[in-house]
């Protein structure tokens, strides 16, 4: 899977939407295989029009913020690609830093909320708004333990 720099890269390389498009249905293809048995209802991620699933393995890195894996999945080629893209942007990251990530500027810079339709851009934020609720709930977690 491509790191979140380098799809940065590749996006301001691409001039044209449609590229851009191929590109996200693309790196949906690189995406870890989620075994079905993963695709529960309690992985489904609500507010998306397509199927939607995360899983998180959190990774004691330190006794306060733990390291968090993503792994996800869609029925939707063009979700699935925005599903790497967040994936990429979050997953083997720390919990406090997946709270700070600023996901508002990286969809600025790639130029994605105005060229996803509405109910996309709503499922995208739908499934940033899972990443960070995983990463509070596993520091609250690490803050008990």
């Amino acid at each position: 899977m491509a790191s979140l720099q380098q799809i940065i890269d590749d996006f301001e390389f691409l001039d044209d939407w449609e590229d851009r498009y191929r590109y996200v249905i693309e790196l949906g293809r690189t995406l870890e295989f989620m075994p079905d048995a993963d695709k529960t209802d309690a992985n489904k991620v609500q507010g998306c029009v397509s199927q939607v699933w995360l899983t998180c393995k959190v990774n004691a890195s330190g006794p306060q913020d733990p390291e968090l894996t993503f792994t996800g999945d869609s029925d939707a080629h063009i979700v699935r690609g925005l599903v790497a893209i967040m994936l990429a942007a979050c997953s083997g990251k720390k919990a406090s830093e997946i709270l700070a990530f600023d996901e508002a500027a990286l969809f600025s810079r790639l130029g994605l909320i105005e060229h996803l339709t509405p109910q996309r851009a709503n499922g995208l934020r739908s499934l940033v708004a899972r990443i960070k609720s995983e990463a509070k709930a596993s520091l609250e977690r690490s803050a008990v333990s």
